[in-house]
């Protein structure tokens, strides 16, 4: 709070020369402050006798009391007074008591200030930005922000106010005579000096019986040691195994022994360790061999695995993927609890990352071996339809508790794949063939359309530029829709493909279930692609009819008019 805030009043600006004039209190002399005795009491007045002066000040009584000054406005009372005018201009004597307590009260903040003094306070109320402090001794006014009320965030102060307390002096204003205190400072210092007295009942070497965990942080964990000081338990000094994190080991609230290993007397800090309490279990870790079976004791239970201890301070990582064949994605609480004694197989020993690797599911029967034996690729299974998604079904084979993965595209051989999925849904009963089975990777391919003939065979045995028999399926403006003799796949002739001539490659000069030849332009097995051509096929045959029937010397008298009239012909004959 600010003492004065008008710093053009002539009573303010005297303030700094009426502190440094200050040098006897029984001279008569303006600006110095004086002890005068009461001598009469009115009701609004209190008049004072000050020895030296020709006539008697008076002090309204109002302000007495509001510097506290109740209980001393008896006659007799000696009370001290700022003497600010000897007569002024009516000739009477001006006094103010309330600028000797002012002037009074500042010499001693400065001096507490200067001695880096704490002074007893209380909070009278509330302010923008903090709290108004009265000092105890003078009533002087000062100002605590709201940062240095406490060492930590407080939602209410009601039980601060009106209480008396110590205050850090953290800032003076002399001109302004503005004074800043902190009881932020004093509880923090009091704290210190408390922790200081706790940390000397330690020594290095201690073990410390119960502490509790309290909390985790990136690179330790906290511990509450008999409810008076917090210790750190670096990440390092947890296991003599690899954590990544505390919480991997320990839950809030848990008890454990500590061993002090430091302790730093100006930081206020110990440094305690868990597993210096035993031995290095890693001195020994040739008496465990991979690709053997071990009793693991389950310690703590995560959302990707289990902490597991081989023997006391030996603890490794059972990761949710080791845990079982068939249990996938499943919380591993609901296979295992905390205690439980389970068999597992070290895969893995590394003794230079401290690092072990255990895995559950190899104790166990696999699967996917008694699934092939029983069923090898090429055969056919029964299952039921565990679940489906937009691009495949997942079916629970036979009464195996694995699961075979079935393509869109292994449903049908002429139907569209996202159409053909849609027909159907969990728990449809289905028979499929087995066409892959990887044991290493827990997966499991097959196929339902791979039960039927494939209608790509037919094609098998033949070659570009080989003639075939199609019927006409439907013509419109970009072909014709055309399916060969004896097979169940359609293929579009393009326009362009139709004639040589231009003017004769007209889709509409064909009818639906008219049967035309066409000659294989391209023909793929591995990428199933066929392409087929009545352009091809004319070309084909004139180059023929080229060859059978001109000279060597030229090829311009042909035996007939056109190609096209004898192919004209030839439809005509295969329409009769």
């Amino acid at each position: 709070m600010e003492i004065y805030k008008d710093l053009t009043s002539p009573e303010n600006q005297q303030f700094e020369k009426l502190l440094n004039s200050q040098l006897s209190k029984n001279v008569i002399e303006e600006g110095k402050i004086i002890d005068g005795k009461i001598t009469k009491i009115t009701e609004k007045y209190v008049f004072i006798f000050i020895s030296g002066l020709k006539s008697e000040p008076i002090i309204d009584i109002n302000e007495l009391k509001l510097i506290g000054f109740k209980d001393k406005i008896t006659v007799g009372e000696s009370i001290p007074v700022l003497l600010e005018r000897i007569e002024d201009k009516n000739g009477e004597v001006v006094v103010s008591a309330v600028k000797a307590q002012k002037i009074r009260g500042w010499y001693k903040l400065e001096k507490a200030y200067d001695e880096n003094q704490s002074i007893l306070g209380k909070i009278t109320s509330k302010c923008k930005g903090g709290v108004i402090v009265e000092h105890i001794e003078t009533g002087s006014l000062m100002f605590c922000p709201g940062s240095q009320i406490s060492d930590k965030p407080l939602k209410n102060i009601d039980h601060l106010i009106g209480v008396e307390q110590k205050f850090a002096i953290i800032k003076l204003d002399k001109v302004r005579g503005n004074a800043c205190v902190s009881r932020r400072q004093i509880v923090s210092t009091n704290k210190r000096e408390d922790k200081a007295k706790i940390i000397e009942k330690f020594n290095v070497g201690d073990v410390i019986k119960d502490a509790v965990v309290k909390g985790y942080s990136s690179f330790g964990c906290f511990f509450e040691v008999n409810n008076e000081i917090d210790v750190l338990v670096h990440l390092q000094e947890i296991s003599y195994s690899r954590v990544n994190h505390p919480d991997e080991i320990f839950n809030i609230g848990e008890k454990h022994n500590l061993k002090v290993i430091s302790i730093d007397k100006e930081k206020l800090q110990i440094g305690c360790s868990i597993k210096q309490l035993s031995p290095d279990p890693f001195e020994h870790i040739s008496n465990y061999q991979i690709g053997s079976k071990y009793k693991v004791k389950v310690d703590k239970i995560t959302d990707y695995g289990c902490f597991c201890s081989l023997e006391p301070g030996l603890s490794t990582l059972l990761h949710s993927s080791e845990m079982s064949w068939t249990k996938r994605n499943v919380a591993p609480k609901k296979i295992f609890k905390v205690g439980d004694m389970i068999d597992c197989v070290i895969t893995e020993i590394d003794k230079e990352k401290r690092r072990i690797a255990i895995s559950h599911k190899l104790t166990l029967e696999n699967p996917y071996e008694s699934f092939m034996q029983k069923f090898p690729e090429g055969s056919e299974v029964e299952g039921v339809i565990s679940s489906t998604n937009e691009y495949a079904l997942y079916i629970k084979l036979d009464k195996f508790e694995i699961d075979g993965f079935l393509h869109a595209n292994d449903l049908s051989y002429l139907n569209n794949p996202d159409d053909e999925i849609k027909k159907f849904k969990k728990g449809d009963k289905i028979k499929v063939k087995v066409l892959e089975v990887r044991k290493e990777e827990q997966k499991i391919r097959v196929g339902l359309k791979q039960l039927k003939n494939d209608p790509f065979d037919w094609f098998k045995g033949k070659k570009v530029n080989d003639i075939i028999t199609v019927q006409v399926i439907s013509s419109d403006n970009k072909g014709l829709t055309v399916k060969p003799e004896n097979c169940e796949l359609e293929f579009m002739i393009k326009k362009s493909n139709i004639a040589v001539n231009s003017s004769d490659a007209r889709p509409s000069r064909f009818v639906g279930g008219e049967r035309i030849d066409a000659a294989i332009s391209e023909l793929n097995m591995d990428k199933r692609k066929v392409n087929l051509s009545i352009k091809l096929l004319e070309e084909l045959q004139n180059k023929e009819a080229v060859s059978k029937f001109s000279s060597p010397l030229s090829g311009k008298n042909l035996p007939f008019s056109s190609l096209s009239e004898k192919l004209g012909e030839k439809k005509d004959k295969d329409n009769e």
